[in-house]
């Protein structure tokens, strides 16, 4: 049970109340007595709206219920549709054209254009690494992923393959030439790099014969210790060094001594407090604000067993090169860190207010992330707290964040506008209204993104009531998709996003599959998008070359006046007639959702892990949060709904999966099977979200997830 303290009006759990009085406070210029006066001012002026917002949900969902009780699904009629959400608030009038106004940002934010890791700041490793990812290394993420073939004579085997080896030196010299091409010859081909101190050039031999680069602005700096040498180049903003080690152990084998090819990466990294993370009371809270606070002063650190060797991580010092003139150049060692709160849905018990009721759990996430910002020692040079906030539905809500945020400010004496708001466009009614969204925060607005996972799920949840939902991989091709990802660009561009703020997009699932990655995701930066998300740092590394193959902001320049697909096409996922699909086909989509919330669930439930590599059906590694989960609880409470599967086609498909993800996990040591254990905690808060998907709130899966959790945690907790 927690033990609360009375502050100012307030209950606060005491393990909360020691975290801020003896690490989050000191050090700052925030008197106790007077952050608890103004946190309870805080809780009166926000929690009420809160709670009405979150009304206004349920109202607008019943509403649209209704109509499709009325009327069908939308293909029946979307003027008449259209025309109905715009009666019931749901579709706001959109603005006139304006430019977002924010200031005090990041060149990470307003001009470098990269990769974005997006990491649970509840897990201390994981958070240095991803913070520490602003530079990666290309030969290791080539020679360690499939992006260079596994077949025959190139497997990486046990020790150094040199054939392997080769295949690196030969992809990243592939890099180099299409990033800073030489006058004559290609970067394969070079004997030698070195200076040429005379005239301030990187000089380059190929054959006995000298190169330089074509563009020899793109050589900026460099670091000599002895014979080792680093060329620091630049090309679209980003930076790559070039490392000359010839007794290196790989340098040795490369016919210019390059022992190295080191990538600008994960440019920012989301520390997040969310989707990936299982913070279900105020011990996981307190913890999570513990590790963030620690990357804010640096005092973060963690020490593990790798390869036999204990191993402390810290962040990463800033790193240092000679300018052509001799003077020094400093550069970030370390990602631009965000952090993501909560949305508006879930209360904590960690903070009552003066009717004992709990206060909304992102309340108590902007007042505490932002009081842990201002230990920032080495983040942000202009000052900035970067907060992404997920899960607003339309302007309305965004308008409430904002006055969350600046009601943040004054508690803690911040400038106005110093909390800047990253955009989660991944709720249909933010969709429909982005451009009134975009205005709502146009004084803090730093970024907006598509979340095509949470989208979908949002989709499947607001249609509940239309009809069966499409198959989870037919509805990635429709075109109501498309139109999704296509508004958030070009609207953004209109609201003056280039060169001001970011366009981002959504997260690669498959981390072992980085071939397919550098096929794909390299729409993501043609289309406009200064970032997206990747799943690790090595994935930001290969990710990055994207970036260096195209400019985006030429790419932004070439869309700014495209046409903005309208309602209609954003309105336009058609509900599945069952008697197209054959019982072999039902049974194989019933199976790969019910095997998937099973394989997330029981280790978000027995374990607290809110973010992990999963294997699917097929045993395919698939990164896994609360918004995969989100689809595949939906889809099948969909699909129950509507008759196209039973209840007790339901429980048997989820009680033959569970052997499956038994099997998957069977070298977890504290794993705890559910196959013939069915009253398990975690397979009934699997089976639940199916079972009760569609009451849920916007088909979120926090509620169910946390309620179990906590009973695992309590259990526990009883045990002698």
């Amino acid at each position: 049970m927690a033990e609360y303290v009375e502050k100012s009006g307030l209950k606060v759990d005491s393990q909360l109340v020691d975290f801020i009085e003896k690490e989050a406070l000191p050090g700052t210029k925030v008197d106790p007595l007077r952050f608890w006066i103004g946190l309870s001012l805080y809780v009166t002026a926000f929690a009420p709206r809160n709670r009405a917002f979150l009304a206004i949900r349920d109202n607008l969902q019943t509403q649209i219920d209704d109509w499709h009780h009325a009327h069908g699904p939308v293909a029946n009629d979307p003027a008449g549709y259209e025309k109905f959400l715009r009666q019931v608030g749901y579709i706001v009038p959109e603005p006139e054209d304006f430019s977002i106004e924010t200031t005090g940002l990041d060149p990470e934010i307003t001009s470098i254009c990269g990769p974005q890791l997006v990491v649970p700041v509840s897990n201390a490793r994981y958070a240095l690494n991803a913070a520490n990812a602003r530079w990666g290394s290309l030969f290791d993420a080539l020679y360690g992923t499939d992006v260079i073939s596994r077949d025959g004579a190139l497997a990486p085997g046990k020790g150094y393959n040199p054939e392997r080896g080769a295949a690196v030196f030969a992809r990243a010299a592939e890099f180099l030439d299409g990033a800073f091409p030489l006058t004559v010859g290609s970067h394969a081909d070079v004997s030698s790099y070195a200076l040429d101190y005379a005239n301030g050039l990187c000089s380059i031999v190929i054959d006995d014969g000298r190169t330089t680069l074509a563009d020899p602005s793109q050589f900026v700096g460099y670091r000599q210790v002895g014979e080792d040498l680093v060329l620091l180049l630049r090309h679209n903003g980003l930076h790559v060094e070039i490392n000359i080690d010839r007794s290196n152990s790989v340098g040795k084998t490369h016919k210019a001594g390059i022992a190295d090819v080191v990538v600008e990466s994960a440019i920012t990294t989301i520390q997040d407090c969310e989707d990936s993370v299982a913070a279900v009371d105020t011990e996981d809270k307190v913890a999570v604000y513990r590790n963030w606070l620690g990357l804010m002063n640096g005092t973060l650190s963690e020490t593990f067993e790798k390869g036999g060797k204990t191993i402390t991580r810290r962040l990463n010092a800033d790193r240092v090169y000679t300018a052509l003139n001799g003077s020094t150049l400093t550069f970030k060692g370390r990602s631009l860190l965000l952090v993501r709160n909560v949305g508006h849905l879930m209360t904590t018990k960690a903070i009552l207010d003066r009717d004992n009721q709990e206060i909304g759990e992102g309340l108590m996430d902007a007042v505490i992330t932002t009081l842990c910002a201002l230990h920032d020692k080495t983040n942000s040079a202009t000052g900035a707290i970067y907060i992404v906030k997920p899960k607003m539905h339309g302007p309305d809500e965004v308008a409430f964040s904002c006055e969350i945020f600046g009601g943040v400010e004054r508690l803690l004496g911040l400038p106005e506008n110093t909390i800047k708001i990253g955009i989660m466009d991944e709720e249909r009614r933010t969709s429909a209204n982005l451009k009134a969204c975009i205005r709502a925060a146009r004084h803090r607005v730093f970024f907006i993104n598509t979340g095509f996972l949470d989208r979908t799920g949002d989709e499947i949840h607001t249609s509940m009531e239309a009809g069966p939902v499409l198959r989870k991989d037919d509805i990635k091709a429709e075109a109501w998709l498309g139109a999704y990802e296509d508004r958030n660009v070009l609207i953004g561009l209109r609201c003056g996003f280039s060169g001001k703020a970011q366009i981002g997009k959504g997260m690669w699932a498959k981390p072992d599959d980085m071939a397919e990655m550098l096929k794909v995701k390299i729409g993501h930066p043609r289309s406009g998008a200064n970032t997206a998300w990747v799943p690790s740092p090595t994935a930001a590394t290969l990710h990055a070359l994207h970036y260096h193959e195209v400019d985006v902001f030429e790419a932004q320049k070439r869309r700014h006046n495209q046409e903005t697909p309208g309602l209609g096409a954003l309105f336009s996922m058609p509900a599945l007639d069952p008697s197209t699909l054959s019982r072999e086909q039902i049974v194989r989509e019933l199976e790969n959702n019910s095997q998937g919330i099973l394989g997330y669930v029981v280790r978000w439930v027995q374990q607290g892990v809110g973010c992990s590599k999963v294997p699917d059906i097929n045993n395919v590694g698939l990164m896994e949060d609360r918004a995969t989960c989100r689809i595949s609880s939906q889809a099948v409470a969909n699909w129950l709904r509507h008759g196209v599967v039973s209840k007790d086609e339901v429980v048997s498909t989820f009680e033959r999966m569970a052997a499956v993800v038994d099997e998957q996990n069977a070298g977890d040591p504290i794993y705890r099977p559910m196959a013939g254990n069915f009253q398990s905690v975690a397979f009934q808060a699997a089976l639940d979200l199916a079972l009760h998907g569609a009451e849920q709130p916007s088909g979120y899966t926090e509620p169910i997830l946390h309620k179990r959790r906590l009973q695992v945690k309590a259990r526990e907790a009883a045990k002698p």
